[in-house]
């Protein structure tokens, strides 16, 4: 996004010109930056060639999936529900590996069924639970196990999936009991090592710490594996604040380690590929003044961007059409759900705002839309990609008689 003669744009687009056609809130997605950001991503770690498998729960549009999975991307899902929307998209099942810690016994089956690349199992009630599917459908099912490495990303606690605390994975004893069962199944071909330690992780040593100890469980094991999974969890900035993940320092932290395990690496990156290519348009309702601040009600609300009022988290906010007066009074701006924590953020030496102007919530592509409810019966948005100086809707806007 910039701004062209004061108006913000994104791409090619006003931002006035969308909320006039299409009305707010609404969310945009910008197709060149997520092209940029998918390139990025390859180009960076293109020296050992990871399958990509884009975390389906980060944005579920499947308008948005089917661009992604043109770049040759797979998917990365946790529900049965993720899972049929990725096939959906044209995503081949052998690009799609099936996470999370609650799968229950007619989504393994299903995956099974489809003859997805992994499940990746994250406990042994689990992993007897895929054998015993595979061996009533007569299958030899490939799964990793996915290790807890007991390590702090160093992220927000709420976002945190990696330390011996979190119910993510298993410790090493029992990955030792649980290698050791696969490899007597007749139904489990134990295929990967997974690992995930968090998410918006902004240092790159959190990772090397992950790999030494992968390094050193692969060490004390007699087992060949074909995969290293190794999450995602790459982070981007948020605030001015906010330092960018080194990659180049991770892709040698990585390629140091291949040189002692010839493994084929998978990611699983949501935010670092769709976080920053959406923007949250929203008008103001109204402006509402004490004696602290002025609240800047909006159209937008909870329901529509649940990351701050879920773990604080903080996104830009620009006007859509710049000027240079300031305003001596804090802004909060909030929606209108009955919750005090239905607010975006708290600005000082915000430009004047008035009544109907227009704002625009940045960095909105991860866990936007996908977090986003019906709560107090509001309507969801619609959604729209920008390509250029063409629009598509991707998503309609939802309308009563969908709920009732």
């Amino acid at each position: 996004m910039k701004y062209i003669s004061k108006k913000l744009t994104i791409d090619k687009v006003k931002v006035q010109d969308i909320a006039e056609k299409y009305g707010t809130p609404i969310y945009c997605y910008s197709f060149n930056k997520l092209k940029k950001n998918i390139k990025n991503f390859q180009k960076n770690f293109s020296s050992f060639s990871p399958l990509i498998c884009f975390a389906v729960k980060s944005n579920t549009n499947i308008n948005l999936i089917r661009e992604i999975k043109k770049f040759g991307l797979g998917a990365d899902v946790v529900s049965k529900g993720e899972l049929l929307m990725a096939i959906k998209a044209g995503v081949s099942p052998k690009k799609i590996v099936f996470s999370g810690v609650g799968k229950t016994s007619e989504e393994i089956s299903f995956a099974v069924e489809k003859k997805i690349l992994l499940i990746n199992a994250e406990s042994e009630s689990e992993v007897r639970e895929i054998d015993r599917i595979a061996k009533i459908k007569k299958r030899k099912v490939k799964i990793g196990i996915r290790l807890n490495p007991n390590t702090d990303a160093k992220t927000l606690s709420q976002i945190s999936t990696g330390k011996k605390e979190n119910k993510f994975g298993v410790n090493e004893k029992i990955f030792f009991k649980l290698v050791n069962f696969c490899k007597n199944s007749k139904n489990i071909s134990l295929k990967c090592l997974s690992v995930h330690i968090g998410s918006q992780i902004l240092d790159y040593k959190p990772y090397e710490k992950m790999l030494r100890v992968v390094d050193r469980i692969i060490d004390k094991i007699n087992h060949k594996f074909e995969f290293i999974d190794l999450g995602g969890g790459m982070g981007i900035s948020y605030t001015h604040k906010d330092k960018k993940l080194n990659y180049a320092k991770y892709n040698e932290i990585i390629k140091k380690f291949l040189k002692r395990h010839k493994l084929k690496i998978i990611f699983e990156p949501g935010r670092s590929i769709i976080g920053d290519t959406g923007t949250l348009i929203s008008k103001i309702i109204y402006i509402k003044k004490n004696e602290s601040k002025n609240f800047i009600i909006l159209d937008a609300a909870m329901n529509d961007l649940m990351r701050p009022a879920l773990y604080g988290a903080h996104h830009k906010i620009l006007p859509s059409i710049k000027s240079k007066r300031k305003s001596n009074k804090t802004y909060e701006f909030v929606g209108p759900i009955c919750e005090s924590t239905d607010k975006f953020n708290t600005l000082k030496n915000f430009q004047e705002l008035k009544e109907k102007d227009l704002i625009a919530i940045c960095d909105v592509g991860a866990y936007g839309m996908s977090l986003s409810s019906n709560y107090n019966i509001r309507l969801k948005p619609s959604e729209i990609l920008i390509k250029g100086s063409k629009i598509q809707i991707i998503r309609k806007k939802q309308k009563y008689k969908d709920l009732m």
